[in-house]
């Protein structure tokens, strides 16, 4: 049993609290207390603390009985509060998503002796096991996922609910998106090259280009053809496209937008809603895809994406205590993947909780 310290009460941190509470002793901070109080209420043995993790003595002195730390604020906040972790001298799981590079850190975490995984959610995070594990086993030609956390109900205009921040899916449809053609690193707008998908579960949703291959870039920049795509309903894409034209994403209109799409965006209580994403990895000799869908679950009242982002934090955090990884640096999931034992606890810690990964 360890002493893990999450920052980070949202959705997604209350399904990973109330998982990590089954086996460990758990300390909960937000700069929110009535979504600590709801926390504490389902699990009287998580420990809440209300904290300004902009603070940076009072988020160091707190975290200071930690084994190690999870770290899920808003990806505003993420470079800067997961240096102060580091330089704290804590191990860390981080699904903040940072816009800055967080590989920068590396050097100052080998210095301080902490393992630091980053970007270990649901994508970028599965993905990027998969592709590790892939690499190291055969030449790859070709890696594209198409990944969306959608409501089982859409309503217009928007045809969306969002599980977390709206400035972080913000920050999804402004920022170009980076991808590799012909071994060539390019770049295009986000929401382009708008593609409908049909799948088995749900019907066609429409597929654009966003900027999720992230770490990839740099750490599989062999690999010649890479690409991320984010799923949603038709006209979704067109209409955000023209909030970013009209001006409504811009540095100066921004919050005020993002106010409003938290309330047109936020999930109702027990909401049915799904997570969907398809993975294709090609190498010279066999074409691998895998399939993951996955629905609000009924019996715990815990939505599909924060089981799916969440899940794949905490048994990332579980990689670590069982010291199934234990080199001291700032790592992505590709390369943690590369290590077949750490691939397989992924899978199996998420088939446990009825998340399942399918080959085809």
């Amino acid at each position: 049993m360890a002493n893990i310290f999450q920052i980070g009460s949202g959705m997604v941190g209350s399904a990973m609290a109330l998982d990590l509470a089954k086996n460990h002793d758990v300390f909960l901070s937000d700069n929110n207390k009535k979504s600590l109080a709801e926390i504490q209420s389902q699990n009287n043995s998580i420990e809440i603390q209300q904290l300004d993790v902009t603070n940076k003595n009072a988020l160091s002195e707190w975290i200071q009985p930690a084994d190690i730390v999870l770290l899920a604020v808003p990806g505003f906040l993420g470079y800067e509060t997961l240096k102060t972790i580091i330089e704290a001298g804590k191990h860390v799981v981080d699904i903040s998503f940072a816009p800055e590079n967080v590989l920068d850190l590396n050097i100052l975490a080998k210095k301080n002796n902490v393992i630091s995984i980053v970007d270990a959610g649901v994508a970028p995070g599965i993905p990027n096991y998969l592709l590790g594990y892939w690499n190291s086993r055969m030449k790859i030609e070709s890696f594209e996922y198409y990944v969306g956390g959608l409501p089982k109900n859409p309503t217009p205009p928007f045809y969306y609910k969002a599980p977390f921040s709206p400035i972080d899916v913000i920050e999804e449809y402004t920022r170009p998106a980076r991808m590799m053609i012909d071994g060539k690193l390019i770049t295009r707008s986000a929401l382009s090259e708008i593609e409908t998908i049909e799948f088995e579960e749900v019907g066609k949703l429409e597929a654009f280009n966003t900027d999720g291959l992230r770490s990839i870039l740099s750490t599989m920049n062999h690999i010649p053809n890479m690409k991320e795509k984010t799923l949603r309903y038709p006209k979704h894409a067109q209409l955000m496209i023209d909030y970013r034209n009209k001006g409504l994403f811009d540095k100066d209109n921004i919050q005020g937008t993002s106010r409003q799409l938290f309330e047109d965006w936020k999930l109702e209580e027990n909401e049915q809603e799904f997570t969907i994403m398809d993975i294709i990895i090609e190498g010279t000799t066999e074409k691998i895809k895998y399939h993951l869908y996955d629905e609000f679950n009924t019996t715990s009242q815990t939505s599909s994406m924060a089981r799916t982002t969440g899940y794949t934090a905490t048994a990332t955090i579980n990689l670590i205590l069982e010291k199934l990884w234990i080199d001291s640096g700032v790592f992505p999931p590709e390369i943690i993947g590369a290590k077949e034992q750490c691939m397989h606890h992924i899978l199996n810690y998420l088939e446990t909780r009825n998340i399942t990964i399918t080959k085809k």
